[in-house]
């Protein structure tokens, strides 16, 4: 007979990601959390939430949507012309800025119809806004104005908590020796947490098998294409 999956106590503060996952908050994230918290009083029409791919960035942007109702969208898509469509409401998010990667006149209209219409823009970024590159002194300007509020990469508390929480939701029993053993060898990105639960699930379920250190160790060296850590 199976034993029951056993629960692992996680001393973390969780809130709700459009009740899809847990959203934990650690050190590594909290600045950004009170930011999303503090919304509507914003000091500014807008913000830029900055970090590296995989720290959670799109998660905040989901916990922020729940909360104003914002439309997201990606940079690269913005348009001048489907800018009501995008503004529909007073909140818009738009997710990964990157240089040469966006139309700067959409993004100046943007920011111009959050202030018009008392509204805020989140913005996304892997890069400081000195690094865009962009060419619109008066975007520039914009965005140099708006506050830059930092994800660091995810610490261990924050990445022991995400796999654990996802074991949990696939009613997987993992021992905590084997929750440090995987920290040790993963990416450090939530995206890999995700991917390497995953894969471990898939297989544990076509072979039948215990989820133990020796098969944790077996699936991630099957992992070793940096692809096989990358989820949409």
């Amino acid at each position: 007979m199976t034993a029951p999956p056993r629960q692992l106590l996680l001393d973390l503060p969780q809130r709700a990601a459009r009740g899809r996952d847990d959203f934990l908050v650690t050190p590594s994230n909290e600045a950004a959390v009170r930011l999303v918290d503090g919304w509507p009083q914003w000091p500014a029409y807008g913000a830029i939430l900055l970090g590296p791919e995989g720290c959670g960035k799109s998660h905040l942007a989901q916990v922020w949507q729940a909360r104003s109702q914002a439309v997201i969208v990606q940079a690269a898509a913005l348009k001048v012309d489907g800018l009501d469509q995008f503004f529909a409401g007073s909140a818009l998010c738009v997710e990964d800025l990157q240089p040469g990667g966006f139309d700067e006149r959409a993004m100046f209209h943007a920011l111009n119809l959050a202030t018009q219409r008392q509204g805020h823009v989140l913005l996304s970024t892997r890069f400081d806004v000195g690094a865009l590159g962009i060419a619109l002194p008066d975007l520039a300007s914009r965005l140099r104005a708006l506050p830059v509020v930092s994800i660091l990469a995810p610490d261990d508390a924050l990445l022991r908590g995400v796999l654990a929480k996802l074991f949990a939701d696939r009613q997987i029993s993992i021992d905590e020796s084997i929750l440090s053993f995987i920290l040790l060898r993963m990416p450090r990105s939530l995206a890999a947490a995700r991917a390497l639960v995953a894969e471990i699930d898939r297989v544990a379920m076509v072979e039948k098998a215990e989820v133990s250190r020796v098969f944790v160790s077996r699936v991630m060296a099957q992992m070793t294409s940096p692809d096989l850590f990358t989820t949409p």
